[in-house]
């Protein structure tokens, strides 16, 4: 093998090498971000159920006060 050619190949494996740490450092950036996300949305869940019982909650209350409004036009209504 020729010296051009040696060098040819370690430059080769130089670039190779490079690009394989910048696929590693990429890999561990998008499990950070991975984390990160899984975590939000573990919070946005419970925000959401706490929000849908928070609702349900008033939705009761509405339908309650309409029924003793609607009672009270019909007892004092007539």
């Amino acid at each position: 093998m020729s010296q051009d050619q040696s060098r040819s190949h370690e430059q080769d494996l130089k670039s190779l090498e490079f690009r394989v740490d910048e696929l590693i450092q990429l890999c561990h950036q998008l499990k950070s971000e991975n984390q990160a996300l899984r975590e939000q949305h573990g919070s946005l869940m419970s925000e959401r159920a706490s929000l849908m019982k928070k609702n349900e909650a008033a939705r009761s209350r509405v339908e309650s006060m309409i029924m003793r409004l609607k009672n009270m036009e019909q007892e004092y209504g007539q």
